[in-house]
């Protein structure tokens, strides 16, 4: 399985329903918190073409955000990501 890292801020609530669909899916990630670290938010920025979070790497893959983690379990598209 490769490894899930998540870019969240702690009142983010599309954050927390991310989190939640990998919980449930029993997924381990890990959480990077960027509050405040613009430097962090920056380089997202420029790796994703995103400025919001939470902001979802499967691999070295971006794979969005919330709504995309929920379109590819929704299309049956997430389980095979996680599985390499």
């Amino acid at each position: 399985m490769p490894p899930v890292k998540i870019y969240t801020t702690p009142y983010c609530p599309y954050c927390h329903a991310a989190k939640g669909l990998l919980d449930e899916k029993g997924v381990s990630f890990t959480e990077i918190d960027v509050t405040g670290d613009h430097e962090e938010r920056a380089r997202l920025a420029q790796v994703t073409g995103q400025r919001t979070v939470p902001q979802i790497f499967i691999g070295e893959e971006s794979i969005g955000g919330y709504d995309e983690l929920s379109a590819l379990e929704r299309a049956g598209r997430l389980d095979p990501l996680l599985e390499g």
